[in-house]
């Protein structure tokens, strides 16, 4: 899934800590990316009913509170399944050799086993999670 993910997080966090609404510019600005890019993460969250902007009103606020809000349903939103999808399989393996033959079950198997864990683990940790852990990054200074 590339970087959306991580920006999603990043982005909701400075909205969850801010005092006024944060804007595309500043949000991107902090992700080191541009505001288009931004505009197109707020956008799937705002799809989902995560944030939410106003029309007259520069800016993001979060609509759901950190703490019910899991990594999970932020990575759903980003990436707009319902499971958690990691690992590709080649697409053409070799029917005629005996490991091509077999080799997409298995990895499914295998691959599936670790996306679910993946998935427990993601409904386990909130955005709230992440903004202590962000808080005691901060206080390290």
């Amino acid at each position: 899934m590339d970087t959306r993910f991580s920006s999603a997080i990043h982005t909701l966090i400075m909205i969850a800590g801010a005092e006024t609404p944060m804007t595309s510019d500043q949000i991107a600005k902090s992700v080191g990316t541009n505001a288009s890019y931004i505009r197109k993460i707020t956008g799937l969250l705002k799809k989902q009913g995560i944030i939410d902007s106003r029309q007259g009103i520069s800016g993001f606020t979060l609509l759901v509170e950190p703490e019910k809000l899991s990594l999970l349903r932020i990575y759903q939103a980003i990436a707009e399944t319902e499971e958690v999808h990691v690992f590709d399989l080649h697409q053409n393996p070799n029917d005629e050799c005996i490991v091509g033959r077999h080799i997409q079950p298995v990895l499914t198997d295998v691959f599936r086993g670790i996306e679910e864990k993946a998935e427990q683990e993601l409904n386990n940790t909130s955005l709230a999670d992440c903004l202590q852990k962000m808080k005691t990054e901060i206080d390290k200074e």
